[in-house]
């Protein structure tokens, strides 16, 4: 089994990566308008580049890890912060998805842990292509110079 606290796809042990892609969706099936999250009450909308809410439920992108933005810890961050965010609203609006869950269900804050894919590809992958993330190891690290 993997370390307490990690929860990306790449530390899974084998066996639990084939499971995850055997279970994984065949037909993406959900779609819903993002907007961005206001203070007011958040059913769906992102609200930066790795956590949103979909139908009342908060949700954690396993896979990946972006530049925070409350609060960033320089203007470096807060800028890419600012991308990922706009970036993760597009690809969530562009057509129908899925959630894949993992081996942790919740992190520490209530969100729901998922990777979000599309066509069986994962949107995170995409956005650390983009250089907008990264691969979630485990722990936060900074973003700044």
């Amino acid at each position: 089994m993997s370390a307490p606290g990690l929860y990306a796809a790449d530390h899974y042990p084998l066996t639990d990566r084939l499971t995850l892609a055997v279970n994984a969706p065949r037909t993406d099936t959900l779609r819903a308008t993002f907007p961005y999250c206001t203070e007011s009450r958040r059913v769906t909308c992102v609200v930066d580049g790795d956590t949103f809410w979909l139908s009342g439920e908060r949700i954690r992108i396993a896979d990946i890890d972006t530049p925070e933005l409350s609060p960033p810890r320089c203007e470096a961050e807060r800028l890419k912060g600012e991308a990922a965010k706009r970036r993760l609203r597009e690809l969530l609006n562009v057509g129908t998805f899925s959630l894949v869950a993992g081996w942790r269900d919740e992190d520490q804050h209530g969100r729901k842990l998922r990777r979000v894919t599309r066509d069986g590809r994962s949107i995170g992958d995409t956005m650390i292509d983009e250089g907008l993330a990264r691969r979630w190891d485990g722990k936060r690290r900074s973003w700044c110079g």
